[in-house]
C-alpha cells in the first residue's frame, strides 16, 4: 500500500505527503526531538508558530517515565503533551544500545537496567510496539540492534539477522491499523549487509524504511556511502528516514539523494551551548566579537528572537546563564530549520532544487564551526 504520495520529483529529491491519523505531513521534514514527549526549552506553541508538523519522542524514555500505561489512560501523547499534530516514536534501540554494559541482547529481546534507578526490565518485539500504540504514535519504529562503530563483519552479520527476526515480530504484533510501522535498516559500515538488511525488509512490506546506525561516530564519507547503496532498493512510494541526521548540510545532501524525513537533537542542543544558525553557517553567540553587536542573529530571519534582540543581548543572557538564552536560541533555531526545510520544498516544487543546493553549499561554507560537531549522536 503507498504510503507516501509524491507530488514532484527534481532528479532524486522528492515532495510528498504522509498521511497521518493527527494529519499530513509534507516532506522533506525535519522532526524536532521531544525525547520526554517535550522539545528541550520550548513550548508547543512556539512550534507551532515556527511552522513544525511532526515531532519525534522515545518510547524507551516515555515507557520509563512517567509510563506508557499511563499515557494511554490520559488520552494518548497528544492529549498528554498538550500537542495535536503527529508523533514518531523511536522504538529505543539505540538508546539501549547506548547502555552498554547495562544490557543483554537477546533472541527475544533486550534484557536492561534503567538509567533513572537502576530496576531491570524486559523489552521484546511485541512489548516495543504495545508501547508504542499506547503512547499513541501515529508512525512508530521496530525494535532493533544498533551495531557500534567499528564492528566486525562476522558481529554485523549476526546483528542483522536478529533485526530483521525482531522486525517480522514487531509486523506481527501491530494491532492499530491506523498506525504507520518502520522497517530499520541496519548493516554497519558493510554495504554486502546493508543491502541484505535492506532486500529482508523490504520483502516484509513495511509502512516505510529507515536507515538506522548510522552517524555513530563514523566518518561521513562512509555513512552516505551506506545511504547510496540501499536507497535504490527501497520502495519508491514508500516514505525514506534517516535517523538521528540533522545538520543543514548533511539533511540537503540527504535530500540530494532521495531522503524524505529526518530527525536529530543537534538545533536544540546546539542553541542551549549558544551555537545558532544562520543562511552563512553556524556562529558561537559566546564569543567576544558579539558583546557590542547590535545586530540580531541573522538579517534574514523573522523569528521573534532575530526581530526582539541582538546578538549583543543574546551573548550577555548567555554567559550570564540565564535561562531565558536556553528558549530565545532554541526558538531561533527551531524556526531557522523550519524555514529551512520549507525552502527546500519549494524547490523541488520549482524544479530549482539543484541550483538552491549549489548556493546553499556555497553560501553554508562562510560559517564559524564548521569542523565541530561532525556527527550528529543523541
Amino acid at each position: 500500500m503507498k504510503t507516501i504520495e509524491l507530488l514532484k520529483e527534481n532528479n532524486h529529491a522528492r515532495l510528498g505527503v504522509i498521511k497521518t491519523k493527527h494529519g499530513d505531513i509534507e516532506t522533506p521534514v525535519f522532526m524536532p526531538v521531544g525525547t520526554q514527549g517535550t522539545v528541550k526549552a520550548i513550548t508547543n506553541k512556539d512550534l507551532k508558530e515556527a511552522g513544525v508538523k511532526m515531532i519525534l519522542a522515545n518510547a524507551y524514555h516515555l515507557y520509563l517515565r512517567p509510563g506508557d500505561s499511563l499515557i494511554k489512560e490520559m488520552g494518548g501523547i497528544q492529549k498528554f503533551a498538550g500537542w495535536d499534530g503527529p508523533v514518531l516514536t523511536d522504538s529505543g534501540g539505540y538508546q539501549i544500545f547506548s547502555l552498554g554494559v547495562l544490557r543483554e541482547i537477546r533472541e527475544d529481546g533486550v534484557l536492561f537496567q534503567s538509567h533513572i534507578d537502576g530496576s531491570k526490565h524486559f523489552l521484546s518485539p511485541e512489548k516495543v510496539v504495545d508501547i508504542q500504540e499506547n503512547i499513541g504514535a501515529d508512525i512508530c519504529m521496530c525494535l532493533d540492534e544498533c551495531v557500534p562503530y567499528p564492528s566486525s563483519h562476522e558481529y554485523t552479520s549476526t546483528s542483522v539477522g536478529l533485526t530483521s527476526r525482531w522486525a517480522k515480530r514487531c509486523l506481527d504484533a501491530k494491532k492499530d491499523d491506523g498506525l504507520l510501522l518502520f522497517g530499520i535498516i541496519q548493516g554497519g559500515f558493510y554495504k554486502d549487509l546493508r543491502l541484505q538488511s535492506a532486500r529482508e525488509l523490504v520483502e516484509m512490506g513495511f509502512d516505510g524504511y529507515a536507515l538506522g546506525g548510522l552517524s555513530v561516530g563514523e566518518p561521513k564519507s562512509i555513512m552516505w556511502d551506506m545511504v547510496d547503496a540501499v536507497i535504490e532498493l527501497l520502495p519508491h512510494d514508500k516514505p525514506r528516514y534517516l535517523m538521528g541526521l540533522g545538520f543543514p548540510e548533511d539533511i540537503v545532501e540527504g535530500v540530494k539523494k532521495g531522503i524524505d524525513m529526518f530527525d536529530c537533537v543537534i538545533p536544540t542542543r546546539l542553541a542551549r551551548n549558544g551555537n545558532l544558525f544562520t543562511w552563512n553557517g553556524r556562529i558561537n553567540i559566546k564569543n567576544a566579537k558579539y558583546a557590542r553587536d547590535e545586530n540580531p542573529v541573522d538579517e534574514e530571519c523573522k523569528c521573534y528572537t532575530c526581530r526582539t534582540y541582538s546578538r549583543a543581548y543574546l551573548r550577555h543572557l548567555l554567559v550570564s546563564h540565564e535561562l531565558t538564552s536556553f528558549y530565545l536560541n532554541t526558538l531561533h533555531n527551531i524556526y531557522f530549520y523550519s524555514v529551512f526545510l520549507r525552502k527546500i520544498r519549494e524547490a523541488i516544487k520549482e524544479d530549482s532544487f539543484d541550483k538552491f543546493y549549489e548556493e546553499f553549499k556555497i553560501k553554508w561554507k562562510g560559517g564559524e564551526l564548521q569542523d565541530e560537531y561532525s556527527t550528529c549522536i543523541g
